[in-house]
């Protein structure tokens, strides 16, 4: 007797865990799913950057180093650049990822903001801005006298090519100024933080694009005074202020 009342309390209390409805498993987050599809992007981007690693389409402080090359790729892709454009448009001065000033004016102007050269000259440069639906001009100057005030004109690319110089720096200043939630972290041009300038014939207030970017230039004629280095360069302690790769049009032509 006692036996069969204790099987029947046994039956009895695991019947209900038994006939208890399942518990739903919750659907993961709009965070989670976003962070599940980067992380997958991520391990593509770290296959194409394992093949592309030891190409000459890798710049020199990246080549070899394929974990690098993905965070390029990364970010380049919150930027709007594709994988290859990114290659050419990123550069990684002492740890710190930074636009090309070509590249900057490029994310800022496929937002639809506007940027036009004013003036350009080896002792001065003018740029001037404005954001997607506003009607005011912002305008920036970079002149040697202000390139001297910090010291700049005393590194080698600025004795070089002091025109190159002084447009990057007020293409870096401008495009903080008028279009600064477009660049995600990286508010610098590479010329500005490492002193380098990069060789680029763009025709004087054209608009640029990011297919653009991924269409190989023609080199620039012998007597253009540009050059290429794209090397580790030196962290400019002074950029945190403010950059050129433009030639302005001249009178029956452009540049």
């Amino acid at each position: 007797m006692s036996n069969e009342i204790a099987t029947r309390d046994e039956q009895q209390a695991v019947a209900p865990t038994e006939n208890a409805p399942a518990i739903a498993t919750p659907a993961p987050s709009a965070s989670t799913t976003a962070l599940m599809q980067w992380a997958q992007e991520a391990s593509l981007a770290h296959d194409m950057a394992t093949k592309l690693a030891a190409t000459s389409f890798v710049p020199a402080t990246l080549r070899g180093k394929p974990a690098e090359i993905t965070a390029a790729i990364l970010a380049g892709a919150e930027l709007g650049l594709k994988p290859m454009a990114t290659l050419k448009s990123i550069d990684v001065i002492q740890g710190t990822p930074a636009l090309r000033a070509h590249a900057m004016r490029a994310v800022v102007q496929q937002q639809g903001h506007e940027i036009e050269l004013v003036e350009s000259t080896a002792q001065r440069c003018v740029l001037r801005g404005r954001r997607k639906g506003s009607d005011s001009w912002q305008e920036v100057t970079w002149d040697l006298q202000r390139a001297a005030l910090m010291k700049l004109t005393e590194k080698a690319e600025w004795k070089k090519q002091p025109q190159t110089m002084l447009v990057a720096r007020a293409t870096g200043e401008l495009c903080r100024l008028i279009a600064s939630d477009a660049l995600h972290g990286m508010p610098y041009v590479a010329e500005e933080l490492g002193g380098i300038t990069h060789a680029e014939v763009v025709p004087a207030k054209a608009p640029l694009s990011v297919a653009a970017l991924a269409t190989p230039q023609p080199a620039p004629a012998a007597d253009t005074g540009y050059s290429v280095q794209v090397g580790t360069g030196e962290w400019d302690a002074d950029a945190a202020d403010d950059s050129t790769d433009w030639e302005p049009e001249e009178q029956g032509g452009a540049a």
